[in-house]
């Protein structure tokens, strides 16, 4: 028995070298189809974890090869997707028959089972929030026909085998999930604070220069405009509308500078989301049906979110203005709101049926000058983000071309109270 525990560490310990080695190489992110490089690179990983794990098999069991190679399988074909599961099976699969021995096609199915479940339960462990009770289903369903498989084939094995083999099996295949799942929000996290180390820059850059700027930018509209009512220059007169556009868009540009900049003076109070969300949907219905839009809004139940009214406003309507202009010609923008009790927030979704984004695209969104508009600063989307993180929420973009935006706020929940803007 010791001697048995004492190999299946070293399975784990070279399970949990290649799980950190792997996102050392592309950091693990959620919800992120990996390029085909970083999924061959992730099954070549994986290969060679099962490949060192199947050179430290339990000895004591006669001319059997029981390791962890399974674990491999199933944890690069549920995170890294079906290229990656492939390669790790195909390298199972030869090495095995390297190996050789009376029980080879045994070896081989119970690899081929691996594959096959982590197939058909990938989608739900990804999308579950339970990840210990969808970890735990997939190991009682592969256990059970890996179970039935040896049971019925090598009959030399005895219960106290059965029982430190698969409860280290489980531990093992959950310890895993979780490691692979706090990586994914470490990476976020890291993520997030490189994009409020640009945030900090564009507003350090903007505070030196936007006053500067603005002051003579006032002194020049003015002359244009007195000079353009005494001129009898017709071109003067022709071009000066254009002109003074031109300096209110650039003063504009300088104003959302400044809202990246300084720090918000928040107000806080309890708000009525739904309330507030309405006003917005309200304002924007008239932009929205100038271009053939319709703005659809869900309500579902009454929320309330500690934060300020008028940020929040201009947050929200910059994401509905951003998926209205989306739309190039008939579209709907989708409006859904989501309690998640699990976490004590509010997810808003608002969706759109516009050009969508490239995954390139989508990595920019919120970044400094980025815009997938023709006309804009891209600082629309930094202003949003900013104010979503200083309510203590997140902003995620989910886009595929040509078929549309999904915008996901997530936002803490809070009481009513009765001093409260409600």
């Amino acid at each position: 028995m010791i001697t048995l525990i004492k190999t299946l560490l070293v399975n784990i310990t070279i399970l949990f070298s290649f799980t950190y080695n792997a996102n050392v190489l592309f950091p693990f992110k959620e919800k992120q189809v990996p390029h085909y490089k970083h999924k061959i690179t992730y099954g070549l990983i994986a290969s060679f974890g099962a490949l060192l794990c199947m050179l430290y098999p339990i000895e004591t069991l006669g001319e059997t090869h029981f390791d962890l190679r399974m674990i491999a399988i199933l944890i690069a074909t549920i995170y890294a997707g079906l290229l990656s599961g492939s390669i790790v099976l195909g390298c199972v699969i030869i090495f095995r028959h390297l190996i050789g021995g009376p029980y080879v096609m045994v070896g081989i199915a119970v690899s081929v089972l691996a594959f096959v479940i982590g197939i058909l339960f990938r989608k739900m462990l990804l999308k579950t929030q339970y990840k210990l009770l969808g970890s735990t289903i997939i190991f009682l369903i592969h256990s059970l026909f890996y179970i039935m498989i040896i049971y019925n084939y090598i009959p030399i094995l005895h219960l106290p085998f059965y029982f430190t083999y698969f409860t280290v099996f489980y531990f093992t295949f959950v310890a895993l999930v979780f490691i692979i799942e706090h990586l994914i929000r470490t990476n976020k996290q890291i993520e997030e604070m490189v994009y409020l180390d640009k945030l900090n820059m564009v507003g350090q850059m903007a505070a030196s220069i936007a006053h500067e700027i603005r002051n003579p930018l006032a002194t020049v509209r003015g002359f244009i405009q007195h000079l353009s009512e005494d001129t009898e220059d017709e071109q003067f007169k022709r071009y000066s509308p254009l002109i003074l556009n031109e300096l209110d868009r650039t003063n504009k540009i300088i104003t959302d500078y400044l809202s990246v900049a300084r720090p918000s003076e928040f107000q806080l109070s309890t708000l009525n989301l739904v309330r507030v969300l309405q006003d917005c949907v309200d304002l924007l219905r008239p932009f929205a049906s100038y271009s053939s839009t319709s703005i659809l809004f869900h309500q579902n139940g009454t929320h309330y979110i500690k934060g300020d009214e008028h940020h929040m406003k201009q947050a929200i309507m910059n994401v509905i203005k951003n998926g209205i202009e989306s739309i190039e010609e008939r579209g709907e923008i989708t409006i859904l709101i989501k309690e998640d009790s699990t976490r004590d927030n509010v997810v808003i979704n608002i969706s759109d049926t516009g050009k969508g984004m490239t995954g390139d695209e989508l990595k920019k969104i919120g970044l400094p000058f980025y815009t997938t508009k023709t006309k804009g600063t891209g600082l629309g989307s930094m202003v949003t983000n900013k104010i979503i993180r200083e309510m203590g929420g997140m902003i995620e973009y989910e886009s595929e071309l040509n078929k549309g935006t999904i915008v996901k706020i997530r936002l803490p929940l809070t009481t009513k109270q009765s001093s409260s803007k409600a």
